[in-house]
Order: structure tokens, then sequence, then C-alpha cells
């Protein structure tokens, strides 16, 4: 008989239960209607407007990987929020980046963070990088009906390896596609300018300096060309959100540390407004 947890104080029968180590496999079994792609949208006429993230990028370099947002959600024609997070830690080696409906795209991320734990708990060891992406993938492909309907998610993945003992990037299509990225990646509305600025400036060599200098000045053509992106905003004191993962594991940067990247970015470009030029040959 299940227990009932009002009157006893104990947690339900299916909480004690072995099963999966799959946290959305469990939610999906005893209360479907938590997942987000489970649920029924009501009947809309017109335009729905809700508030969207944008642009993502993530840089690899040989001691690890950068993934950076700006902090623009946009609405329509309107900016909906100016300092929204965009990148998470999916757990102690490994971060991911959203784009597309706010409000889902913040939900997957933190199942996604639940199912990483889960699986944890019950296995007694990490998930491969690997396999992290393909579980992310997973949770992608069930939100296609929503997607399909005009609230996408489309997140940028990145993680150090620990078997093989480097960076990775991973990229996704709303269908939960996945694409391993070799270099540098980008996601959301501004990502084919914050792309052009990347593979003109990226090296393989890049040390993580340079990598962190890098995704902002990616940022900040992006946001030169596409009006969803938010530059760096010295005003509000509104600075990229900048993390890095290494073999020492997920670090975000301090506002301070942000900060000073940004500033020195707006500086040199106060002498090169296009930014910085690769060589001709």
């Amino acid at each position: 008989m299940e227990a009932n947890p009002r009157s006893t104080g104990r947690l339900p029968a299916a909480f004690l239960t072995p099963g999966s180590s799959s946290f959305m496999d469990f939610l999906g079994e005893h209360s479907p209607e938590l997942l987000p792609g489970k649920r029924v949208l009501p009947p809309v006429q017109g335009v729905f407007e809700a508030p969207h993230g944008t642009t993502i990028v993530a840089v690899s370099f040989p001691g690890g990987a950068v993934l950076a947002g700006d902090r623009r959600a946009t609405m329509g024609n309107m900016i909906a929020q100016r300092d929204m997070e965009k990148v998470f830690p999916a757990d102690e080696y490994s971060a991911v980046g959203i784009a597309g409906t706010a409000g889902l795209a913040v939900e997957m991320v933190k199942l996604f963070q639940l199912e990483l734990e889960h699986f944890e708990k019950v296995e007694g060891a990490q998930l491969s990088l690997e396999g992290k992406a393909n579980r992310l993938s997973t949770m992608i492909r069930s939100n296609l009906g929503m997607a399909m309907q005009g609230l996408a998610v489309v997140p940028l993945f990145a993680g150090w390896d620990v078997d093989r003992e480097k960076g990775r990037i991973f990229s996704y299509d709303v269908t939960g596609g996945r694409s391993e990225e070799q270099g540098y990646a980008a996601t959301g509305s501004g990502s084919i300018f914050a792309r052009g600025s990347m593979k003109k400036l990226y090296r393989e060599d890049l040390t993580e300096e340079q990598a962190l200098t890098l995704v902002v000045q990616a940022l900040y053509d992006a946001a030169d060309e596409d009006s969803a992106t938010g530059g760096p905003d010295v005003g509000r004191r509104i600075y990229p959100i900048i993390t890095v993962i290494t073999d020492e594991g997920f670090r975000k940067l301090t506002d301070a540390e942000s900060s000073e990247i940004a500033h020195a970015v707006l500086e040199r470009r106060r002498e090169q407004p296009e930014g910085p030029r690769a060589s001709l040959l």
C-alpha cells in the first residue's frame, strides 16, 4: 500500500522503489504531466509573444572550454529583461547555455541538472561527457511538440571530458539533433555574427585568457549586428556571463573579472570599431 506522506511523514512508495537511473524516466512514469513536453497547450489566437534568450557562444582551448552568453531577453521588438542569466553549471565538469523561449529553457536546465544528479546518486558514478550530451539531446527532442508551436529551446553544451582530457562543445537543433563542434560554436539570434567573428579569430593554441577575450569579442560583434543581443552595458554595470570548464571543474567569472575583460575590449574598439583583424595570409 502506498504510504501517505501527510499522515506518516514518510515518502510515497514510488520514491522508495528501485528503478531507472534516469530522473526523466521516473518523472514520466509517476508524474508525466510535470515534464515540459507532456503539457497540453491551450489554443491561442493571434501571435503569442514570450521572452526569448538570444546569443550563446563557446570556445575550446587546450586546457578546457569557455561558455558565455549575453544578458538580453527580448519579447518581439521589446527588451523583456536586460540582465538575464543564460549560462548555468550542469554539474561539476559541464555547463549549458540557453537560447530560445526563456521560461522553458530555464526549466529544462533545472531538469537536466536533476537528471545528472539523480544518475550519479543511483549509479554511484558520473555520466561521461558524451552521455550527458545524449541526455540533453533526449530532453530537447521531448520538447519538439512545443517547438513546433514556436516555443523552441536550443542550448549549447560544453564541458571537460575526463576520459579524453580535453574540452568539448556540443550544439543542438530543435529536434534534439546533436553535433560536436570543433573549436567554437554559437547559438541564438546573433549566432551567425558571433560565429563569423570567432571563425576569423580562433586558433587551436589559444590560452585561457585569449579564449575569454575571444568570446567577449564575438558577443560584441553579435550585439553590433543583432538588435536582440545585448552588448556590455557599462552604465548599468551589466556584462556577459562567462564560465570556464577545465580539469579543475566549472568556474563562473565574477562580475569584476567579466567587467575587466569587457572594458579591455571596449577600449580597443575605440581604436578599431570593427574589431581586431585576422591575418590575410
